[in-house]
């Protein structure tokens, strides 16, 4: 009885704490940049974040599917880089600024394409297995997707103050080092969900795990890539961060503990040692191949 009212309330005391760290994060960068109707646009796009995941909690749990839960990332991405970028124009009245939208493509190229990608997985294989417990808890559920508007945030945060400051972003060499560096790893992860998902569609490899192309030289190298152009777009925003806005380059950190530590490689690790315990040829090249960081 006490774990079935505990459980919830961690769950929801998560959530807020959660809003709690965005909003204070918000408060001490927002030094610098435009404020709309008196109050900071970052303080505005970090409320907008969760409220959009806020709003499709709801018929998220209503009818118990996950399916939408990627896409409302992608979705919240798109929404509050045009926003900032509209905003900032409206505002100051000047010719729309090509450095803010170079960063505006690359990250809102980024989020389609991987929204799109995991929209159109989740759909062929008619669930993501890391919601069938998820999904039946509103508070765990709601915590999820809260989350989620944590992820969005922290990733973009660096950024939305680069672009929103009244100076922008800054073009130099750190600028274009940043972009190559997005590029790279964009293509990496690219080509490695792609080779991945060539090695499923064939019926024999259905119970087998992928050590080629990329996946030989990294066991999620598709999560290296985007750790990688996390930092590429930190890089791109640094020269137009001061003071108190260069923690916001905690960006590619956030991403490197989320997706090694929280989800994504951690929950990968766990399933694939369940499931190849006792296969030699697996153990031999979880032994031989580094779990992120590609070997040359």
């Amino acid at each position: 009885m006490a774990k079935s009212i505990l459980q919830p309330l961690l769950f929801l005391s998560i959530s807020v704490v959660t809003f709690l760290v965005c909003y204070l994060l918000a408060i001490t960068v927002q030094v610098g940049t435009i404020a709309y109707e008196n109050v900071s646009l970052i303080l505005v796009v970090m409320g907008l974040s969760f409220l959009i995941h806020w709003i499709m909690f709801i018929p998220s749990y209503v009818f118990q599917t996950e399916k939408f839960y990627d896409l409302t990332g992608s979705l919240t991405y798109i929404t509050i880089l045009i926003f900032v970028v509209y905003i900032k124009q409206l505002l100051v009245h000047s010719v729309l600024d090509l450095r803010s939208i170079l960063i505006l493509s690359c990250i809102i190229i980024w989020t389609v394409r991987l929204g799109s990608f995991l929209f159109w997985r989740v759909l062929k294989d008619g669930e993501d297995k890391r919601f069938r417990t998820i999904k039946t808890s509103a508070s765990q559920f709601f915590m999820t997707f809260t989350l989620s508007g944590l992820w969005v945030t922290l990733c973009s945060m660096c950024a939305l103050v680069a672009i929103s400051s009244s100076e922008g972003i800054v073009m130099n060499a750190l600028t274009y080092i940043g972009i190559i560096l997005f590029i790279i790893g964009f293509s990496i992860e690219v080509i490695a969900d792609n080779q991945k998902t060539a090695f499923r569609s064939i019926e024999a490899n259905k119970d087998s795990f992928i050590t080629s192309g990329l996946w030989s030289k990294s066991r999620h190298p598709n999560y290296f890539g985007e750790v990688l152009l996390w930092f590429a777009i930190a890089v791109i925003s640094f020269s137009s961060l001061e003071g108190l806005q260069l923690i916001t380059l905690i960006s590619p950190l956030f991403t490197y503990i989320l997706l090694v530590y929280v989800s994504g490689v951690r929950m990968l690790e766990d399933m694939n040692d369940q499931k190849w315990a006792n296969d030699e040829g697996y153990k031999s090249y979880k032994n031989n191949t580094p779990m992120l960081f590609p070997k040359l």
